[in-house]
C-alpha cells in the first residue's frame, strides 16, 4: 500500500523560526531596546554612586542626586522594558529561545528593585539611602549586570536583533 504523501519535515531540524530574528521595532535599521536600554543602565549605576557618595561624604546633595536617578532608571527602564516586551512577543525568533524569556524574567524583577528603590526616596531622601537605599542600589547593580550579560549574550550568540546574513536595507 503506497500513498503519495509529501515527506515529512521536522520543525525542529528546520528550525526556520530560529532565523526570524530581525527587530521590528527599529529606527533606520537600529533596534530602539538596544538603544534604550543604555540610559537605565546608566542611571542604575549613578544611583548606586550617588549612595556611596553620601554614604563617604554625609552631604545631603547626592540623596537627592540618587532619588531622581532612582526615577529615571525606573521610568527609563519601564519604557525600554515595553519595546524588549513587543519584541519578544512579534517576533518568533526572539520568542521561541529560552535565553530571551530568562533576560526578560530578569528585566522584569529589576525594574521591580527599580521601583522599589525610588519608591523609598519618595518624601526622604536622606532617610532612605542607609541602610535600605544602599542594598537596594547594590541589589540593583548586580542584577543590571546579570541582566545585561543575558542581553548582550542575545544579540552575540543569537544574533537578535540584526538582519540575517549582514545583509543590507538598500
Amino acid at each position: 500500500m503506497t500513498e503519495n504523501r509529501p515527506p515529512l519535515s521536522d520543525p525542529v531540524q528546520e528550525r526556520r523560526a530560529l532565523r526570524d530574528t530581525e527587530s521590528r521595532i527599529a529606527i533606520a535599521g537600529h533596534p530602539l531596546h538596544a538603544m534604550l536600554v543604555a540610559f537605565p543602565i546608566a542611571l542604575t549605576m549613578s544611583v548606586l554612586g550617588a549612595d556611596m557618595l553620601y554614604w563617604w561624604t554625609a552631604d545631603a546633595f547626592w540623596p537627592r542626586v540618587a532619588g531622581w536617578a532612582a526615577f529615571g532608571a525606573f521610568v527609563l527602564g519601564v519604557i525600554a522594558g515595553i519595546t524588549g516586551t513587543v519584541e519578544l512577543l512579534i517576533v518568533p525568533g526572539i520568542r521561541i529561545r529560552s535565553a530571551s524569556w530568562t533576560h526578560f524574567i530578569l528585566a522584569v524583577m529589576l525594574l521591580s528593585v527599580l521601583g522599589a528603590n525610588w519608591a523609598i526616596r519618595v518624601g526622604d531622601h536622606e532617610g532612605a539611602v542607609l541602610p535600605m537605599g544602599l542594598l537596594l542600589s547594590l541589589l540593583a547593580a548586580g542584577m543590571t549586570v546579570v541582566t545585561g550579560w543575558h542581553g548582550g549574550k542575545l544579540v552575540f550568540d543569537y544574533q537578535i536583533g540584526t538582519r540575517p546574513g549582514g545583509k543590507s536595507r538598500s
